[in-house]
């Protein structure tokens, strides 16, 4: 992973001690509530309904075992002893006193990590694939394009106050898309052309909330040593064009809608004259940026039959079969653990829990954490040998769920249990589900399905792209809820459609029970769910929900 250089540490620092200025300022009166917000939302902290929120950058989801126990450290001082995985894959603290923010950033800063530009409207945290790397099938590892991205977009004078906020996605592979880069601002595939280079094919203007678009490709193959360049020409355009009028028109989806993306193509090449020389990135830098991402020291193993303690401990198969991924490397295997508990919000993970992980981390893989997309933790580089021992522990610290991509697994915001934006409750509408289907043979019955969670239109729990998909809408001051079905983040991507009029929270448990049942009783050939619905459309959902 990026290891900091003198430059970086004391570029941290500095912003470290800046903070804590404008912080005492802002307590003492100096600074007033207008003239201190930009420079704490650049600084990640946010004002919530009942505390603030501190969001920590974690570049493209990588970790190590030593920034895992400083976070465990941090959020038992000065938090409640927890923290929360966001769906960019950053970790938020919900519960910090202002006073102490500038202390939890200069603990953070001890350990190669900060909060920059986590907030604010400017471009954020890079995100990628959490098995980058690591997966079979990858045409390269994407990881040091994020960092790449990460060091040209960090303080950029020209990018810090764009007329909206800005998202970046990175994905290398071809078969399945965990990035979902269709929904970025700027959504990366490295991809190979017909002569064999690698480059990049660059999508523009896809996003959530409000108004929720699929990006369009506006380049098929772009030169790798060109990126910084054509992504400083789009940002250059969107600077330039894009709506400072309204917060709600101005996102760059709306920009690329308003001018149609050819129209936009054309602009961002005509900028992209302008600048790419100077922007060339050296082959040089980037072999070293590569260099960062080097392999562990894998041992030279050949792939274990485990099926004798799969046949022993039919929960531990159960786990082996969902949680576990393919590793490119023989005698491994990629472990994904579950933040998804019943009584506890999704994505949320102890103090200790972060110590056992951290644990874990150096004693079975090389001391590296990913956090996720999906809002669970990675343990990318597990021997096989190893898995049965691991996953005891985990079994025994509730961290073992196996349910990776079924319906379960639930990504949600925090909703209005913490948020003053929300409309409405994520976590008890998760938890009721949840306890609904405590019994995995059922969830295994349903198949493969994302269920996503948002509390209201900004949509921080992606509800457009679950396969089910549930708002928190407001009605006269009443919290109710939105389906949508069939959404999709992948490589086929799509927005889902509504439903219908919205339900009362003490309904969403049997809405949702309806619409799987009605789904198995459709379903054929074993079909996803998502493949059921597009075959059959909105209409028997409807007529069976709302008969009930």
């Amino acid at each position: 992973m990026y290891r900091y250089t003198a430059f970086d540490q004391a570029m941290i620092d500095q912003r470290v001690a800046q903070f804590r200025d404008q912080t005492q300022r802002y307590l003492n009166g100096q600074l007033s509530e207008d003239e201190f917000r930009p420079l704490r939302l650049q600084n990640g902290l946010y004002v919530q309904r009942y505390a603030p929120m501190f969001r920590i950058a974690v570049p493209y989801g990588l970790l190590n075992s030593t920034q895992f126990r400083k976070l465990a450290e941090l959020c038992r001082e000065y938090d409640r002893g927890y923290v929360h995985v966001s769906t960019r894959q950053n970790i938020q603290f919900n519960w910090p006193a202002l006073e102490n923010v500038p202390e939890i950033l200069a603990g953070l800063a001890t350990v190669q990590m900060h909060a920059i530009q986590t907030s604010g409207n400017c471009i954020r945290n890079t995100t990628a694939d959490q098995f980058a790397g690591v997966v079979a099938g990858e045409i390269t590892d994407p990881r040091p394009t994020c960092e790449l991205i990460r060091q040209w977009s960090t303080f950029h004078p020209e990018f810090a106050f764009l007329p909206r906020k800005f998202k970046i996605a990175v994905s290398a592979l071809s078969e399945v898309d965990r990035a979902a880069v269709a929904f970025h601002d700027i959504g990366i595939y490295i991809v190979r052309n017909d002569a064999g280079e690698i480059g990049y094919r660059v999508m523009v203007g896809g996003g959530l909330g409000r108004t929720p678009m699929i990006g369009s490709v506006i380049r098929e193959f772009l030169p790798a040593n060109e990126l910084i360049g054509y992504l400083d020409a789009i940002l250059r355009v969107y600077n330039l064009h894009g709506r400072r009028d309204n917060k709600y028109k101005a996102r760059i989806k709306i920009l690329v809608k308003a001018l149609t993306p050819e129209v936009f193509a054309e602009k961002v090449e005509a900028e992209f004259v302008q600048v790419r020389d100077s922007l060339l990135v050296d082959p040089q830098f980037m072999r070293a940026m590569e260099a960062q991402f080097a392999p562990p020291a894998y041992r030279t193993l050949t792939d274990t039959c485990l099926q004798a303690e799969m046949d022993a401990e039919p929960r531990f198969a159960q786990w082996l079969r969902h949680n576990t991924h393919a590793h490119k490397m023989p005698g491994y295997r990629i472990v994904t653990i579950s933040l998804k508990r019943a009584g506890i919000a999704p994505g949320d993970i102890t103090d200790k829990e972060l110590e056992l992980i951290a644990d874990l981390a150096d004693r079975y893989s090389f001391g590296e954490l990913r956090t996720t997309h999906e809002q669970n933790v990675v343990l990318a580089d597990v021997e096989q040998t190893e898995l049965k021992a691991l996953w005891q522990i985990l079994d025994n610290a509730n961290l073992a769920r196996a349910h990776i991509g079924f319906l379960t697994n639930i990504i949600s915001c925090p909703g209005g249990d913490y948020c003053s934006l929300a409309n409405a409750k994520s976590i008890p509408i998760a938890e009721a589900i949840m306890r609904r289907y405590e019994d995995l043979d059922k969830v295994y019955e349903i198949g493969p399905l994302d269920l996503n969670i948002s509390g209201c239109m900004n949509a921080c729990g992606h509800h457009h792209v679950g396969h089910i998909g549930i708002l928190g809408v407001d009605k006269k001051g009443a919290e109710f809820y939105q389906v949508t079905l069939g959404g999709n983040q992948d490589h086929d991507a799509s927005l889902g459609d509504v439903l219908g009029p919205s339900f009362g929270a003490e309904d969403m448990a049997d809405v949702i029970e309806e619409i799987l049942n009605t789904y198995l009783d459709l379903r054929q050939d074993q079909e996803r769910f998502l493949d059921t619905y597009r075959r059959v459309g909105m209409t028997p959902f409807k007529e069976r929900v709302y008969a009930h």
